[in-house]
């Protein structure tokens, strides 16, 4: 990979690619991935690496601004790099997923569905997420602007995001578009907290200093969970944070706190303290009660969600005598609403935490007729779990970004299930799977949910109809 600075003087975006990039073709015949720019720009574009034929490089000046440009909303924008489509008029974001998603399914999959349905735009843009996670540094990132001033300028401290390619460096947010009141509120007020306080904030290098990350969860009619995790154990000024925290925020639903003494930020298998409040919060998606805790996986998007599975579960068509099998079930989150429309319902996950919550969630809402079980799905789906539990009318999947595993494919091929429906969050890795699945099975319909508008993020929901032939 080559590391030359290169001036292109004018390149044409053409198109979208991963991760948020543009795709352009210079004025020499040249491709260039680009950052900060949108189909139908014209710009000037500085490239400081290539990779193979490939160039990639960010906008220095635009030369021609396209039709469907628009102003960002977020003051952070050209630093944060977590909304990189604030920029593209949300009608072309939405034609932008879509046409990716026929693209995979056409490209690899090497077939077409007989319905395509319009993609489902979000209710809102912006104030939609209902969980953040902040990261505390002592090296806070200096913008263009800053860097370009004739003057030494302080880093200091920030409480934000990491920006992209940057580790070590977090953009001081101000205000964030993606999360309600009051996590801009409790975010800002424990950054300016704790610099009047002289704490120390977190050297994600030298893994130094006392705060480390800042998790906000807001929930309907106001429910707030907040977790703060503490790099080091200073029992007096972990107390005299929480206890500001609670000061100022008095109606605070729930305040956990963690140490994390780890190399990395994850706090999934570290220990939660309760610190004020109830240990959870209540969401409801189509007609379920979920109780959630800090370590509990749900929707970001509950709006969207709850539009999602409306689909997936149409798809199914369950009736009052089916049996279905959720697989990747998480929470519960498919197959607690799927159980109050038919008979039985079999899901399967692999975090025992996740099987945990859904169980508790089943008892919590007075169903009975479902049995979870926790393992991987490519070693739980075998002839021996299909006589024990029955074999399934339909199976709805909703795997990782890997897709399925080849057994699990396999094991459905397998079935004499009539109906499969495929929930994804990577178009490509379920291209791949319909392409082995198409063997016994047709692609019906497939339909794409916004989530998370202004990213590159996509979510789907295909149907598959066993053939009357198999090929």
């Amino acid at each position: 990979m080559g590391k030359r600075k290169k001036i292109f003087p004018s390149v044409l975006i053409t198109d979208i690619a991963d991760k948020g990039l543009a795709l352009g073709r210079a004025d020499s015949g040249e491709v260039v991935l680009v950052q900060g720019a949108v189909p139908g720009d014209r710009v000037k574009v500085l490239s400081k690496r290539k990779k193979k034929s490939v160039a990639f490089g960010f906008v220095t000046e635009l030369l021609e601004p396209s039709p469907d440009r628009v102003e960002p909303v977020c003051e952070h924008f050209f630093d944060c790099g977590g909304c990189k489509w604030q920029n593209l008029v949300y009608e072309k974001q939405l034609f932008l997923k879509n046409k990716t998603v026929i693209n995979a399914i056409e490209r690899i999959a090497k077939c077409r569905p007989e319905t395509i349905g319009e993609p489902i735009p979000a209710p809102a843009t912006t104030f939609f997420r209902n969980k953040l996670e902040f990261s505390f540094s002592n090296k806070r990132w200096l913008n263009l602007e800053e860097v370009k001033e004739d003057r030494k300028i302080e880093r200091g401290n920030a409480l934000g995001f990491h920006r992209p390619g940057s580790f070590d460096k977090i953009v001081d947010v101000e205000k964030c578009h993606l999360q309600p009141a009051p996590s801009n509120q409790v975010r800002n007020f424990v950054r300016d907290f704790a610099i009047k306080n002289n704490l120390e904030f977190f050297d994600i290098r030298e893994k130094t200093g006392l705060l480390r990350t800042l998790v906000v969860r807001t929930g309907p009619a106001g429910q707030l969970m907040v977790i703060v995790a503490f790099a080091e154990r200073n029992e007096e000024q972990i107390e005299l944070v929480l206890d500001a925290i609670v000061g100022e925020f008095s109606d605070i639903t729930s305040l956990y706190y963690v140490i994390n003494e780890k190399a990395n930020d994850s706090l999934l298998d570290l220990p939660m303290q309760l610190y004020h409040g109830s240990e959870f919060l209540e969401e409801q998606l189509l007609d379920v009660k979920f109780r959630l805790g800090p370590k509990s996986f749900f929707q970001t998007n509950p709006a969207q969600a709850e539009k999602l599975f409306e689909i997936a579960l149409e798809y199914a068509e369950i009736d009052g005598d089916s049996l279905v099998y959720d697989l990747y079930c998480g929470i519960g989150s498919i197959s607690l609403p799927a159980a109050r429309r038919t008979k039985k319902v079999v899901g399967i996950e692999s975090v025992p935490e996740a099987i945990e919550d859904a169980r508790i969630n089943a008892e919590l809402n007075g169903i009975e007729n479902v049995s979870f079980f926790t393992g991987e799905v490519e070693k739980l789906l075998d002839t021996y779990f299909f006589e024990k539990e029955g074999h399934p009318d339909v199976i709805i999947v909703d795997p990782p970004r890997a897709g399925l595993h080849p057994a699990v494919v396999d094991a459905i091929l397998q079935t004499s299930v009539e109906k499969m429906v495929y929930v994804s969050c990577n178009p490509a890795t379920q291209a791949r799977d319909i392409g082995l699945l198409k063997k016994n099975y047709e692609l019906v319909n497939l339909r794409t949910v916004d989530m998370f508008p202004h990213t590159s993020h996509i979510e789907t929901v295909a149907l598959l109809k066993k053939r009357s032939t198999q090929s």
